[in-house]
């Protein structure tokens, strides 16, 4: 249980060993072709990490590896995919979208994934804790690949600077955590928690939970400052951690108390 809790710290310094070795030798050699296997790296290594500090912390080990690997690989591809179509109909429709309009698009194209895990499981007990992981994965997919779009940018942007490459992945890697990997996490969480026992208060909270992340993306899409960043992670953060706590006991369906047994004489 220890060595599980504590795994996060082996994919970091895993991550960051590959990419300091990748990056030296790119510099060391000149040669560009380098740059992918970087900006990869360096936009898996921190969304990786944190996908590993959510599992390790969920009371069981019941998402296997591989449900894992395949949710933020298609969660990836189909959530930034489909927001992408859905953004620019909405923008070619409408002439502008609002920051509320990419929430929530982005938030539901984020969620297609864990939703299609729950649908391939529907005969499973389904553990809130296991939907949250998988939000967080699905989530890691997503900021992951937009992560490599927005160093790809940079890097010619800048006409090839690699400098600006490593800020843009820094910047990325540190608030990943803190924004799409959480806010996925916390909706899925909610998602299976409702799948386990549809009541009309789950239902509530998943509403609630959803818009809550939505309001959160709308947020951190208004400004561009770390100071706000820093404020909006750290509630996300720390609503994903009170949940994950949560989630360790949950009880789809609380046994009544059990009534007292008349005694005879």
């Amino acid at each position: 249980m220890t060595l599980r809790r504590w795994a996060w710290v082996g994919v970091l310094l895993t991550g960051i060993a590959l990419y300091l070795l990748v990056l030296v030798t790119m510099v060391t050699t000149q040669n560009s072709n380098f740059v992918p296997s970087m900006i990869l790296i360096g936009s898996v290594t921190a969304p990786a990490t944190f996908v590993t500090f959510a599992q390790g912390r969920s009371g069981r080990w019941q998402v296997p590896a591989g449900t894992i690997a395949a949710t933020a690989f298609f969660g990836g591809v189909v959530g930034v995919v489909a927001a992408g179509w859905l953004e620019y109909d909405a923008l070619r429709a409408l002439g502008t979208l609002p920051k509320a309009g990419v929430g929530l698009i982005e938030e539901a194209a984020k969620l297609l994934a864990p939703a299609a895990v729950l649908l391939l499981t529907l005969r499973r007990r389904h553990e809130p804790s296991d939907g949250l992981v998988i939000g967080v994965a699905s989530g890691m997919g997503f900021a992951a690949l937009e992560t490599m779009g927005y160093a790809f940018n940079a890097l010619i942007a800048s006409k090839g600077n690699i400098g600006a490459v490593e800020e843009t992945l820094f910047v990325r890697g540190l608030t990943a955590p803190a924004a799409h990997l959480a806010w996925t996490g916390l909706t899925a969480g909610a998602l299976f928690a409702f799948a386990a026992a549809p009541t009309g208060r789950r239902m509530t909270a998943l509403l609630l939970t959803f818009a809550g992340a939505v309001a959160l993306h709308a947020l951190w899409d208004s400004f561009d400052n770390m100071l706000v960043y820093a404020v909006l992670g750290a509630i996300s953060l720390t609503w994903l951690m009170i949940q994950l706590r949560r989630y360790r006991t949950f009880e789809p369906h609380p046994h009544p108390p059990v009534a007292a047994q008349p005694t005879h004489r």
